[in-house]
């Protein structure tokens, strides 16, 4: 499931990892993309300017989904600078055509709105890139085997860093500082998990930072240990953050270095807005430093961070970086919290004990805690980003979010619950009721290493029943939402698209055994998702998700249509432009144009 490296020609193509027809549509959806028709005067193939005003660029013979109200298709589209000015037939689209206009022939290409990821770490997620990189090894010899080669080019490095192990890969999702002392004995080595939760640190790491056996685990974290009660290697939530203070800090120059890798593949999969998941005051400069340079190419919203340790003292300074001097295109608008951890590593936050494990997890606020900081935030209207994962923790923030609206009065806030894997059946519908934004990672749903060895066999089949119940979500009329959290699994928004059709690993192209059938939704709904929904999600629904005169030109184009090939090829379906706002971020216009002239194949 993981990213590949950009190949010769540009292009990204995901490895082996990662009917025509109208879905029923969710009546909210329906309610605010005809609110934004009426604001930009459109309706889809809508009345356009007379034909003096010519286009900048028409593309015809197009398949155009557009993701409008009624969910129309279109053939030709016309752009005017940053926005579309026409959605209709050919014939019509010709009044928009001038001498000056440059007219795309797509050969019935398909088209749709750009991608919009709604969890995601580019910064930090780049600047792994640079670093030892461990994702999407097979098994425990392959991360050795790059660990050893990681270590050959440290050089004069203070420390070997890292990470994108995948917890299956390990007895128990523990890794052992032993074998990581064999390969790096000379200098400390922290490695961290691919989900983010856990890093790997060896003796040398342990030691600088002062843990061992006499060390008692923090609050909201656990120190793996051997059978003596010595640390193992495996540093658990809060746990993990005791090597903090001793890791070299990234420099500015690095984490621009990293988020212009990040952008370039965000770009490859036709991602044209994001929301960067946790975002300190660095983090935060990098995305205007590249914005003012005129690189960035992506609308973001950057959520900050309150932990539960830095309290309504630290909502001030939240305040304040949200309104100080930002660039165009960056707005940081919104706080994450996390409400408890992860699943495969016994810390996501559950009503009933873990089965064979001990307790419920860690919830990283009380409930009283999380109420609070969830009404104070409210209170200075920042849109609220929690992530959460065992459903004590979804329970928990959405009785936060109800006491809020109680106490603050109802808003347009839009909260956003990312992760959102194990449910209680009964806090489905809340979502809806409470105006929440269900933000699913669907890459994660089907049966790989981590539900088979490291979640199922810990929940039980009951509760199992309810890991990523997307349909069931839909169902509700909420709106859904959808993210990569890249690094931690592939950014392509074509693979979690399939998986959350098929419930199948998405490197096959057919299946027959799904996990949890039952859970598995129709195309329309995950594209609806990924735009609309993602564009809603980001306050952003009038300018962006979906293909209508008057909104910004964000679209893409693919080398099929998802429409007319089975749900277990749709990961294999590349980008071939993506554009932003009107100008091309990704790919070109030329080789479309001779493939569609005969000449390019």
């Amino acid at each position: 499931m993981a990213d590949t490296e950009l190949l010769s020609g540009g292009k990204y193509v995901e490895s082996a990892a990662k009917v025509r027809g109208r879905a029923r549509l969710n009546p909210l959806f329906v309610l605010f993309l005809y609110l934004g028709c009426l604001a930009t005067g459109s309706t889809g193939a809508s009345a356009a300017a007379p034909g003096r005003d010519a286009a900048d660029v028409v593309l015809r013979n197009a398949k155009i989904y557009t993701v409008d109200a009624v969910r129309s298709w279109a053939d030709s589209l016309a752009i005017r600078g940053d926005r579309i000015v026409f959605v209709g037939s050919n014939s019509e689209a010709a009044r928009f055509i001038g001498g000056n206009t440059k007219v795309i022939d797509l050969g019935g290409r398909f088209v749709l709105p750009g991608f919009h990821d709604r969890h995601v770490h580019p910064v930090t997620g780049g600047v792994e890139l640079s670093q030892c990189d461990l994702n999407s090894s097979q098994d425990s010899a392959e991360v050795f085997s790059r660990l050893r080669a990681c270590a050959a080019r440290l050089g004069d490095r203070p420390w070997l860093l890292g990470g994108g192990w995948d917890l299956p890969l390990f007895p128990g999702g523990v890794a052992d500082r032993r074998e990581l002392d064999v390969i790096v004995a000379d200098r400390p080595a922290a490695l961290y998990s691919a989900d983010g939760h856990s890093v790997w640190v060896n003796s040398k790491a342990l030691a600088l930072a002062g843990i061992d056996s006499a060390t008692t685990d923090p609050v909201g974290g656990r120190i793996e240990r051997d059978r003596d009660g010595a640390p193992i290697g495996t540093l658990r939530e809060a746990a993990a953050d005791l090597i903090d203070p001793f890791l070299p800090e990234s420099s500015p120059a690095e984490l621009l270095a990293g988020l212009r890798l990040a952008v370039e593949r965000a770009h490859a999969f036709g991602i044209v807005a994001l929301t960067e998941a946790s975002a300190g005051p660095e983090t935060i400069a990098a995305y205007d430093a590249l914005d003012h340079r005129g690189e960035l190419g992506l609308r973001v919203v950057a959520s900050q961070h309150l932990g539960p340790e830095d309290g309504a003292a630290a909502i001030p300074g939240l305040v304040a970086l949200r309104a100080a001097a930002h660039a165009p295109h960056v707005r940081a608008t919104a706080v994450k919290l996390f409400a408890d951890g992860v699943i495969e590593g016994g810390t996501a936050s559950l009503l009933e004990p873990y089965v064979g494990r001990p307790g419920s997890g860690i919830a990283n606020w009380s409930a009283d805690q999380l109420r609070e900081a969830i009404a104070a935030l409210d209170r200075e209207r920042f849109q609220i980003h929690v992530h959460a994962i065992g459903d004590r923790a979804i329970r928990d923030t959405l009785d936060g979010l109800a006491a809020a609206r109680k106490a603050n009065g109802a808003r347009d806030a839009r909260p956003l619950l990312a992760h959102i894997q194990l449910f209680h059946p009964g806090d489905i519908p809340r979502f809806r009721e409470l105006g929440v934004v269900a933000d699913f990672q669907p890459l994660w749903a089907w049966f790989d290493p981590y539900i088979r060895d490291l979640t199922e066999p810990f929940l039980g089949p009951e509760r199992s029943r309810w890991l990523y119940p997307i349909r069931t979500m839909a169902a509700t009329g909420a709106i859904l939402a959808a993210g990569s959290d890249w690094s931690v699994s592939s950014m392509n928004p074509l693979a979690a698209i399939e998986v959350a059709i098929t419930r199948c690993d998405p490197g096959l192209t057919s299946c027959d055994r799904p996990w949890i059938p039952e859970e598995r939704v129709d195309l329309a709904t995950m594209l609806a998702a990924y735009t609309i929904g993602g564009a809603y999600a980001g306050f952003e629904e009038k300018e962006s998700g979906s293909l209508e005169a008057g909104k910004l030109a964000d679209l893409i184009v693919l080398d099929r249509d998802l429409f007319a090939i089975p749900p277990g090829e749709i990961s294999a379906a590349r980008v071939l432009v993506t554009m932003f706002e009107g100008r091309i971020v990704f790919g070109d216009w030329s080789a479309l144009q001779k493939e569609a002239a005969g000449e390019g194949k």
